[in-house]
């Protein structure tokens, strides 16, 4: 048995045998179009297109060799609200969230008077904690790239799998095999139907839980930088103040005392993207993924990139190692599809990009800063009430406040006079706020005319990005378009960076299509997220639904796609 580390970080030991495996890889199939007989499609959590930009020159692994494919550096999420479920959604639907019916990571349920999570479904439960918060693909109302393949072709395999819940089963969608996410403390997990129990779920990757759960306990956690990468991550080292604390970037971050702490920086750290792989690569050899005549289908989630973005911003040494180690990582990852028999196309992007915090920006010198929800929101209500002389609170935005929802006295359902009133006002209190780009009111954009066809995503108005953030009960009644770089988010110890916005820094991703003996091509304008379904479909002979919002792109040059 082999065993890899991460490089410079202590004690996170996989066992994979790839180093013995690789003297016998047979000669992988080359052509310069795409054959597959296996699909991989991988989301890299807030890999913006800036950040992929940033390090583009650095890249000498699996990002390297990705970037000698299809290369659309300008990708886009064209949606308002780009958040990591919204994100996820649209990638193999080839919707925007407005149909597929996830509009944002929550919403507040007026049945229950709570907020609802994206894939909160009760009548399941979670094969790792029978109590814990159930999920499921129930809430997506559209289906996925790797359903339609499974209508026509159904000895077909999709799995999904992802650091995230909502990373594996909103790509892998509604008829998967498997769909796991990585829980701290446990291993991979996933849902448990009524009639099923949790080991037969679990069979999968239970011999990798097994060693996971061996290893967490015996060794401790210090990530530190890469050798590769250690002098350029640590020229970025500095020191800063976020809500009132003080703190470096700055590696090693040390082992933490307790247990719950060691969860919580392990997840918040390139381990997490390595077990993902790992997983990724357990699913694709146990099954045989690629090697029989059918067509199969591997969604591939990292998310940390997101953790350590949301705790350390975008653009410090701890993302500057994360970026080397995910380009390492990915490269081991493309070398272990060596082995698959048949043809492999690869697709990577990313369900939103992201800024970095507002602190550092402004010492950079650029006009950048916070607004803090309570405050703003309470501040709003109270002069809701004194204008229209309410008798309660008529504002809640548990889930956030660029989406604000209008409820009645004791959180009833407002009249429709009431509510016209409510929301009159507030759109005028709201649109005066010099942080506010501008606000809308949910329903007068369902009657917009949508943006034309053939539109390009990087030049559609933010009402139109907000329409197609809009699903109606789910959404909020008004929701609000902060101005550039104003994040509406309160920085904490383990979180200083957000996104969720319509603007291009958290709207832009890069989008790139590889396969054995593609020609590298460059391709520079946008490319919408909803494209790349119909992309694969016609890439595999299959036959996307009629009511897409994406088309499909040509992979080979001068080719059109196949009807």
């Amino acid at each position: 048995m082999k065993t890899i580390f991460i490089p410079g970080v202590l004690a996170l030991v996989l066992s994979t045998g790839l180093a013995a495996q690789a003297s016998t890889l047979s000669a992988p199939a080359i052509s310069d179009k795409p054959e597959p007989k296996l699909v991989v499609v991988i989301s890299v959590d807030q890999f913006s297109a800036n950040l992929y930009a940033q390090h583009r020159p650095e890249f000498t692994g699996g990002l390297a060799t990705l970037s000698q494919g299809i290369v659309y550096p300008n990708g886009y999420q064209s949606h308002a609200f780009t958040e990591t479920c919204p994100g996820h959604s649209t990638l193999l639907t080839g919707k925007h969230p407005n149909k597929t019916g996830i509009p944002a990571n929550d919403w507040y349920d007026r049945a229950t008077g709570k907020i609802a999570y994206c894939l909160g479904d009760a009548s399941v439960t979670l094969a790792d904690d029978p109590k814990g918060r159930a999920v499921s693909p129930a809430n997506l109302v559209a289906t996925t790239y790797g359903d339609w393949l499974k209508a026509v072709s159904p000895t077909s395999r999709v799995f999904g799998v992802s650091g995230k819940d909502r990373g594996a089963i909103t790509m892998s969608g509604h008829q998967a095999d498997g769909q796991f996410w990585y829980q701290p403390g446990f291993g991979f997990t996933t849902f448990v139907r009524e009639g099923q129990t949790a080991e037969a779920r679990l069979k999968p990757v239970a011999a990798l839980n097994a060693r996971l759960a061996t290893d967490l306990k015996r060794r401790p956690f210090i990530w530190t930088y890469a050798k590769a990468s250690a002098e350029r991550c640590q020229a970025l080292e500095a020191d800063y103040e976020t809500g009132g604390r003080r703190w470096r970037a700055a590696l090693p971050i040390p082992a933490a005392v307790d247990d719950a702490g060691r969860q919580r920086d392990l997840y918040a750290s390139p381990y997490t993207d390595e077990v993902t792989l790992e997983a990724a690569r357990t699913l694709r050899e146990a099954y045989g993924l690629g090697d029989g005549p059918q067509v199969d289908v591997l969604t591939v989630s990292l998310s940390a990139t997101d953790f350590i973005g949301h705790r350390w911003g975008t653009r410090g040494p701890e993302m500057c190692d994360q970026i080397a180690r995910l380009d390492e990582r990915l490269g081991v990852f493309l070398k272990s599809l060596d082995r698959v028999k048949g043809g492999v196309l690869v697709v990577l992007t990313a369900d939103h990009g992201g800024a970095d915090f507002a602190e550092r920006l402004r010492d950079e010198g650029y006009d950048s800063g916070r607004v803090i929800g309570k405050p703003w929101l309470a501040d709003l209500n109270r002069r809701l009430r004194a204008d229209l002389g309410l008798t309660w609170e008529p504002l809640i935005a548990d889930g956030g406040i660029d989406q604000i929802y209008i409820v009645g006295p004791g959180r009833g359902t407002p009249s429709s006079a009431d509510r016209a009133r409510i929301i009159a006002d507030a759109l005028v209190l709201i649109n005066r706020d010099p942080a506010v780009a501008q606000a809308f009111d949910a329903q007068a954009l369902l009657a917009l005319e949508p943006a034309p066809a053939d539109a390009s995503p990087e030049e559609l108005s933010v009402a139109e990005r907000m329409r197609r953030s809009v699903y109606p009960g789910r959404t909020g009644d008004i929701l609000v378009a902060f101005k550039p770089d104003r994040v509406p988010a309160t920085p904490g110890a383990t979180y200083v960076s957000s996104h969720g916005s319509p603007w291009d820094y958290d709207r832009r991703v890069p989008i790139l299509f590889w396969w054995k003996g593609a020609k590298p091509h460059e391709r520079i304008l946008p490319l919408d997220t909803v494209d790349i379904a119909p992309t694969l479909a016609a890439a595999t002979g299959v036959k996307p639904p009629a009511d897409l919002d994406g088309v499909c792109r040509p992979l080979i040059y001068g080719r059109r796609c196949r009807p």
